[in-house]
């Protein structure tokens, strides 16, 4: 059965990370769905790339994914943090034991906002580690506590993908990827 990604945007998502992610989930034969919080699917990330979701996350309602994904960037960290229905799915999703991650501003500004790091160790952004509950791995590029995958930042976001493929199909297919675009 193919694994399913959901990553959601929002205008002022971090475009590199977003791209990273959905790229190298896709190399590896991840079921990418691309979602959109807005009203609208092509969004206006935070260095003003447009990028054109598959569909609105609304459309998504009901679905399971394996993954969900959350890139950062301000101030799309922020609308992301705001969409009820993106927060449900992530509160059912962490609730469920299945597997969800954010990058940069999104584990302090979307995950701890939401009690979705109550207990875990994280890393996100540097200099928003203060929103972290536990601070103790936020010097670490990338973190792995238990459901819960957090990173750093644009940097981060090739490490953070191929961690994500591991987790999903395995270290082999994670290497096998990494290799492929040169990473490891």
């Amino acid at each position: 059965m193919k694994r399913r990604a959901l990553v959601a945007i929002a205008n002022g998502s971090e475009e590199l990370e977003a791209v990273a992610i959905i790229d190298t989930l896709r190399r590896a034969g991840i079921d990418v769905t691309v979602a959109s919080v807005e009203s609208d699917k092509l969004v206006r990330t935070s260095r003003r790339v447009r990028i054109e979701a598959d569909e609105l996350l609304a459309d998504c309602k009901g679905r399971q994914f394996d993954l969900i994904i959350l890139p950062g960037g301000l101030p799309g960290a922020e609308h992301l943090r705001d969409c009820e229905q993106l927060t449900d799915m992530l509160k059912n999703q962490a609730a469920s034991g299945m597997l969800y991650a954010a990058i940069c501003a999104s584990p302090a500004v979307i995950l701890a906002a939401h009690g979705l790091l109550d207990g875990k160790k994280a890393t996100c952004y540097p200099g928003l580690e203060d929103k972290l509950p536990d601070k103790s791995a936020a010097s670490q590029r990338v973190v792995v506590d238990g459901n819960c995958v957090t990173s750093q930042g644009p940097g981060t976001a090739m490490e953070f993908s191929l961690k994500l493929i591991e987790l999903m199909l395995g270290a082999e297919k994670a290497a096998e990827i990494g290799n492929q675009m040169l990473v490891r």
